[in-house]
């Protein structure tokens, strides 16, 4: 599984990061990005709130 944010639409308001912080980080631009290649098994289900959870709908997971 992969995680990807486009980041042009990220409005930076952190909640991928605090959903998920294994798969998800603030770049030093201040929006958000993925820090891993592929989401770890173990981690799949929060990547996926983080997702659901993203009020821009800028997250993929597939």
């Amino acid at each position: 599984m992969k995680a990807f944010i486009e980041r042009s639409g990220c409005i930076s308001c952190g909640l991928c990061v605090e959903t998920c912080p294994e798969v998800f980080q603030m770049a030093d631009d201040g929006l958000a990005e993925v820090i891993v290649e592929e989401v770890p098994n173990e981690n799949e289900d929060h990547a996926v709130e983080a997702r659901d959870g993203c009020p821009v709908s800028v997250i993929s997971v597939d």
